[in-house]
């Protein structure tokens, strides 16, 4: 997770961000050195986190690599708590000063054995389905209803090759040469192998989103607000998808993400959910925590790929195959329960 504090020639802080993990973020000149006090909570049952400081020159629009002349509280196995400092020596990295509207971000995040970094996802309430900012919706994405899911953790990026090729051992993609794309062509019960190594290796009790997660998730969830993709309007701020990908994949993480730091969950891949696809499920699904259809001949996908038409990577479109199907467009992320 992250959090900003904008400071104007390194005099005040002016201005902070939304973060789950990260709050009451401050910065101060001590003499050469900034320091940046913030509270880490513990909202992923008792984890650790890795710290780290950017810092932008453009006001926020872009940011480097994490800075290196840090002390205090940053880098690995930092404990929850109020009132953690970093301090930054300035005259170490002078060439990132190149401007009088300079943003520090922290960004905390939880990284397992095989390296999948997890958000934290409060649960919460929200409408799922053919909202009124969801143009052109479809039967099957009515009606409208409320869901409520519960607090859970999901996969910050969707899975990627080098992932998938440390766990399974080797790489089925099509579009190789990228470790750091999207691992594609698996089908789902391929993706339940993968859970069942990964879990082993971890000690995690890892599964695929349930199609009410997902779309809780990928709506930023209590913290969002109503957009057609997830994060945006605008579908080239947050996809790769058939207007602007080249016709193939892309490394996770290069485009914009959501409210709570999720990245493609519109376009790349499409990823698979754990439930059973039925048509008007959603004329009969339960309130909390639905799971989908108790059977079914297909499972669900969402978000749309790189080949999609933009339609197809709105936040509440559905769509499903059968999970023996294996396409150079199916991924997936994963979820852990708290």
């Amino acid at each position: 997770m992250k959090n900003r504090i904008l400071l104007l020639l390194f005099l005040a802080a002016v201005g902070t961000a939304k973060a789950q993990q990260i709050q009451n973020v401050q910065a101060t000149q001590e003499g050469k050195t900034i320091v940046v006090s913030y509270d880490l909570t513990d909202n992923a049952s008792g984890s650790t986190y890795e710290v780290e400081l950017y810092c932008s020159t453009d006001g926020g629009s872009t940011f480097g690599k994490s800075l290196s002349a840090v002390s205090g509280d940053a880098g690995k196995e930092i404990k929850p708590g109020a009132s953690r400092r970093i301090s930054w020596d300035v005259l170490a990295d002078r060439e990132k000063l190149t401007g009088n509207r300079i943003v520090f971000e922290v960004r905390a995040r939880t990284t397992d054995q095989a390296g999948i970094e997890m958000v934290f996802v409060k649960g919460g309430t929200f409408t799922m389905g053919c909202t009124s900012e969801q143009s052109d919706c479809d039967d099957y994405e009515k009606p409208a209803h409320q869901v409520t899911v519960s607090d859970f953790r999901m996969g910050k990026y969707e899975v990627t090759q080098k992932q998938w090729t440390e766990i399974i051992g080797s790489n089925q993609s099509s579009f190789k040469n990228c470790e750091d794309c999207p691992v594609e062509n698996v089908s789902w019960y391929g993706v339940q192998e993968f859970i069942k190594q990964l879990s082993r290796k971890t000690g995690k009790n890892y599964r695929l989103p349930t199609e009410a997660e997902w779309e809780y998730a990928a709506r930023g969830g209590s913290s969002g607000s109503p957009t057609l993709y997830a994060g945006s309007n605008n579908i080239d701020e947050v996809a790769w998808y058939g207007g602007n990908s080249g016709k193939k994949t892309h490394p996770v993480g290069q485009k914009k993400p959501n409210e709570l730091g999720l990245y493609d969950m519109s376009g790349n891949v499409w990823e698979w959910c754990s439930d059973w696809y039925v048509s008007d499920y959603y004329k009969n699904s339960p309130r909390n925590n639905p799971q989908g259809s108790a059977s079914g001949s297909h499972r669900v996908l969402r978000g749309g790929s790189w080949l999609s038409y933009a339609r197809y990577c709105r936040v509440a479109f559905r769509s499903n195959n059968n999970p023996g199907s294996r396409y150079y467009y199916y991924g997936f992320r994963l979820v852990l329960a708290p």
